[in-house]
């Protein structure tokens, strides 16, 4: 696979994705080794069947982009690879806002557990290890909404890897315990009495842990701290900006710093419950430093499996 630091898809993703050039570095160093870590595990115990791997990672991480050039490496194997996106299954405004106006106000913004179509994300999963086609959603960020299907991915019949990537892929819930402490300022005045917490911490505990129970593996893309998902959300919109530019699409939905960080408080919670606890299930962390880098690639057995119903399944491997 050392090859590829030269192919011409790799570079165009370095210039797509608005990369500095020596992301190479960081592709030769960490991402072709994952590679080829997942590449031995799927010859020794997925040969012949669809093999389902997490990819979880606080915003502006680089999931996407990490996953893209992921699927750029693995395919040389030569493995067919179908990338999805839990933000993909994100209700419709209009579902959004019914719920806002059903259980709390806050639910009206997109991202934390109970705002994804969840059954929708489970058929996509299962059907990307069938011999048919299967419809992958789409949903556009700068328009708060999900795409009409005329934009959604078909895929034709089973695939050999199927990477899902999300910020909440992979959590477990909370405790009752850990609800009853604000953590910014977002819950202390807009939850005052936990309604929107506890609905959140119950999906995860139910819905979401039957959907991660589908995934067999997880990469995690571990950040230093909470304090740098700000920085990197700031880039992440400034991306969607110049998309939206460059297809002459309206700014509307594109968010202001200040609007940036209201949003990401809606995250704060579970992204640091994610920092303390998602290392124990997953099977490769990729450690970033606060200047976006890879810095270190840990292979281990997961010390706990994905799910709630992960257990009944069997099949670990080591």
């Amino acid at each position: 696979m050392n090859q590829l630091m030269n192919n011409a898809e790799i570079e165009a993703l370095i210039s797509s994705n608005l990369l500095p050039k020596n992301y190479q570095e960081g592709i030769r160093r960490y991402l072709i080794p994952l590679a080829q870590s997942i590449c031995q595990h799927h010859e020794q115990f997925y040969k012949g069947k669809t093999w389902y791997i997490g990819l979880q990672g606080t915003q502006g991480s680089g999931k996407s982009t990490t996953a893209e050039f992921l699927r750029a490496l693995i395919e040389q194997y030569p493995l067919s690879v179908t990338l999805v996106s839990i933000d993909d299954f994100y209700l419709t405004h209009q579902e959004r806002t019914e719920l806002s106006e059903s259980v709390h106000p806050l639910l009206k913004t997109r991202g934390v557990p109970g705002t994804h179509d969840v059954q929708l994300a489970m058929d996509t999963l299962t059907g990307l290890s069938q011999e048919k086609i299967t419809n992958v959603p789409h949903f556009d960020k700068a328009m708060d909404d999900r795409s009409s299907k005329t934009y959604w991915e078909k895929v034709h019949g089973a695939v050999d890897i199927v990477i899902f990537e999300g910020w909440c892929v992979g959590l477990p819930a909370q405790s009752d315990s850990e609800l009853k402490t604000d953590v910014n300022e977002l819950e202390a005045k807009e939850d005052t009495d936990h309604q929107w917490r506890q609905y959140v911490n119950e999906k995860l505990a139910s819905e979401y842990q039957a959907l991660y129970a589908l995934l067999e593996d997880l990469i995690v893309l571990q950040a230093p701290d909470f304090d740098c998902v700000y920085e990197w959300r700031l880039l992440q919109e400034e991306k969607l900006k110049k998309a939206a530019i460059a297809e002459s699409r309206s700014l509307d939905r594109i968010q202001s710093p200040e609007q940036i960080k209201r949003f990401i408080s809606h995250y704060q919670r579970l992204t640091e419950h994610g920092l303390q606890n998602l290392k124990d299930y997953a099977r490769w962390i990729l450690k970033l430093n606060n200047q976006h880098e890879f810095t270190e690639l840990v292979d281990q057995k997961p010390k706990k499996v994905l799910g709630q119903s992960q257990q009944e399944k069997g099949g670990e491997h080591e």
